[in-house]
């Protein structure tokens, strides 16, 4: 079955159209954004952390393999049962095989990006096992049928009237009421009694420690607590590149993620998973899904060293105006630009261009990630094997043509200036230049600098020239 491009132009370009949920995205993530850069100020060492946590995960993954075996050596030790899942499918069917072996039915958990990834809901469901989502965004986002806009803030494209509406439809609510607080409660009431009466609780997590078999949760809600809890089953999934070697690393990680995420000290609950709770259960799954190969690129391992902070979403400027369900993936914004052709260069082919490579994204990353850089190579990559249409490939060829030759260049900058002034309108504005649709194109120049140059400068350096050449 053919797979057809991720259509982000399109869907950002209707996002652009809702100005209400527009001009809210684009000023909470860029409030955001400034709260992280305060934060940068208050800490005078904060450049030394993103180098000190680049090196820890850069040492760690070219010593991915010792450090996984020394996490599951340690962690079968505190009682934790690890399994190994190559992929998303044998995630689900492992995580499946747990339930049923318990005789569960119902399963509440916690933020989970790589579940979202695996689409363990649409797997599991279809097996009669209901999985409730107990974070407010991801739950808003599961209410609505979408994945996640935002690694952090999940539901952050929702205006509170969109919440009200969805809450209304599902717990019976007043569609009229738009408070958050009174919003945040509707939920709050409507998850407990799942929560206290589920059969199992699942996790993600945000780091392995190597040396203590143990992985660290943080959240600013307190339902992955309960999640991992409330019930004597606890399910734990995460991606292999989350390990850390030491305990001691953890105290540079801490520091930049929430500040980098939301602009906060701290989240409200680090929380530390070493061992089952007395008398229950815990397993923990660790997910390739791709990584394995992406660690073999050159040029893209380096995206593993993500922490899921979403800066790089909050600074970017495509990102914030044209929302996170225009990039059609669990993972969007610059970071998913990088990492969802790995998954599939086909079906994301267009995500790489939907950047500016202002490289505020790696400015703004605690992890020092080349992420404009890699942006920019992943378009090479696409035009290499044919992952981009015809005709914008011809187009980008002639450009390329006209660009390498400064005659045809200063020919063809003579003529548009001939066209913009003598043109009518709807000759410029068609269908053919997709840039018109959003912009003005520029007011043609009296006189180019070319030109300018050579009328006064040319003349006067050539003479210049001959009059050294005499003296010599």
């Amino acid at each position: 079955m053919s797979v057809k491009p991720v259509a982000h132009a399109h869907d950002g370009a209707k996002f652009l159209e809702e100005k209400a949920h527009y001009h809210f995205h684009d000023e909470r993530l860029w409030d955001v954004r400034q709260k992280r850069d305060q934060e940068m100020h208050i800490l005078p060492e904060w450049q030394e952390l993103r180098q000190k946590a680049s090196e820890i995960k850069e040492h760690t993954l070219a010593n991915l393999p010792e450090y996984l075996e020394q996490f599951e050596k340690n962690a079968k030790a505190n009682g934790i049962h690890v399994h190994w899942a190559r992929d998303g499918e044998e995630h689900n069917r492992l995580v499946n095989e747990i339930l049923q072996s318990h005789h569960a039915k119902s399963l509440i958990k916690s933020k989970s990006m790589i579940t979202d990834e695996c689409e363990m809901r649409e797997y599991l469901e279809p097996q009669g096992i209901t999985v409730t989502e107990t974070d407010l965004g991801e739950r808003i986002q599961q209410l609505d049928n979408q994945l996640p806009s935002h690694v952090v803030l999940p539901a952050v494209q929702k205006l509170t009237g969109d919440v009200a509406a969805l809450f209304a439809k599902h717990y019976n609510t007043d569609p009229n009421d738009n408070d958050p607080h009174s919003l945040t409660e509707a939920q709050r009431q409507a998850a407990r009694p799942i929560i206290l009466n589920a059969d199992a609780g699942m996790t993600g997590g945000n780091f392995l420690v190597a040396e203590t078999g143990s992985f660290v949760v943080c959240t600013n809600e307190g339902n992955a607590d309960l999640s991992a809890n409330v019930t004597g089953l606890h399910i734990a999934t995460l991606g292999i590149e989350r390990i850390v070697p030491r305990m001691s690393d953890l105290g540079v990680f801490i520091r930049l993620l929430s500040r980098s995420a939301l602009g906060s000290p701290i989240t409200q609950y680090t929380t530390h998973f070493r061992k089952p709770k007395k008398n229950g259960e815990m397993h923990i799954i660790l997910v390739d899904n791709g990584r394995s190969d992406r660690l073999a690129m050159d040029d893209f391992w380096s995206s593993l060293k993500c922490i899921r902070c979403g800066a790089c979403m909050n600074t970017c400027p495509v990102y914030r105006r044209s929302g996170g369900q225009s990039y059609g993936a669990v993972y969007s914004g610059p970071i998913g630009a990088i990492i969802d052709p790995t998954f599939n260069k086909t079906k994301y082919s267009t995500l790489p261009f939907a950047s500016t490579l202002n490289g505020s994204c790696t400015n703004v990353c605690p992890v020092k990630i080349n992420i404009h850089e890699q942006i920019f190579k992943w378009r090479r990559v696409l035009v290499e094997e044919h992952e981009i249409p015809f005709v914008k490939k011809e187009i980008m060829k002639m450009a390329g043509r006209l660009l390498a030759s400064p005659r045809l260049y200063r020919a063809a900058i003579k003529g548009t200036n001939v066209a913009l002034s003598t043109m009518p309108r709807f000759i410029l504005y068609n269908y053919l230049n997709p840039w018109g649709k959003h912009r003005e194109l520029p007011h043609p120049v009296k006189q180019t600098f070319n030109s300018w140059y050579r009328q006064n400068r040319l003349k006067s350096a050539q003479k210049q020239s001959e009059k050294g050449g005499q003296v010599q």
